[in-house]
């Protein structure tokens, strides 16, 4: 159980921050679209990351630098992309405003859930901060508890699951505030600069 609880902790410790996958699941959270589709993408994600690192598989990017650079690269390219994307829905809003009844109407700028949970693979996928976390600093720390590296593992898939479902559904709770449309505008701004920071971050370390 002491294995788990670690588990938990360290695991919690790095997602719940502010980053592009939180940002998407915050802004589907908000839209409530797709939500599930969202939580489940990123959840299942981890899962395998953090298994794939406690079993190991962090040792292939120490015996492959160039892979790492290679991923840096491509994934700074795909959040500028996004970055992109997101700035120009700030600068050009489509007026929309949340409506209690918003999620269960079909609308012209609501994405199909094929859409979304390939943008959520994506964010996932090409951020080269998730192999880092999972394959290469939780893979190391869930080794030094030996025979209990599992029930390390299981604590921190735990961790993803509760926070990814509270962030998911429980955006819904700042749906009044983003009822206005300058609401959105800031919230893409904020995502247009972040994915722009980890985007030169991730460049600078290449």
């Amino acid at each position: 159980m002491l294995h788990a609880l670690s588990g938990l902790g360290f695991g919690l410790s790095l997602i719940v921050a502010i980053g592009a996958q939180n940002m998407f699941v915050l802004r589907q959270g908000l839209r409530r679209e797709h939500v599930g589709v969202v939580v489940a993408a990123c959840t299942l994600s981890d899962v395998v990351l953090i298994g794939a690192g406690v079993a190991g598989a962090g040792a292939l990017l120490g015996a492959v630098p160039w892979l790492v650079t290679v991923m840096r690269v491509g994934g700074a390219a795909f959040l500028l992309v996004y970055a992109a994307l997101a700035a120009r829905r700030a600068l050009r809003p489509t007026g929309a405003t949340l409506q209690p009844d918003q999620a269960a109407r079909p609308g012209p700028d609501r994405a199909g859930a094929a859409a979304v949970l390939g943008t959520a693979l994506a964010i996932t996928w090409l951020n080269p901060h998730v192999y880092l976390d999972t394959l290469v600093m939780l893979g190391s720390i869930a080794g030094g508890h030996g025979d209990g590296r599992w029930w390390f593992a299981g604590g921190a898939m735990l961790g993803s699951l509760l926070w990814f479902t509270a962030l998911g559904y429980g955006a819904r709770l700042l749906r009044p505030v983003f009822a206005r449309p300058g609401a959105w505008r800031v919230l893409d701004g904020v995502i247009a600069a972040v994915m722009v920071a980890l985007a030169v971050g991730l460049l600078l370390a290449a």
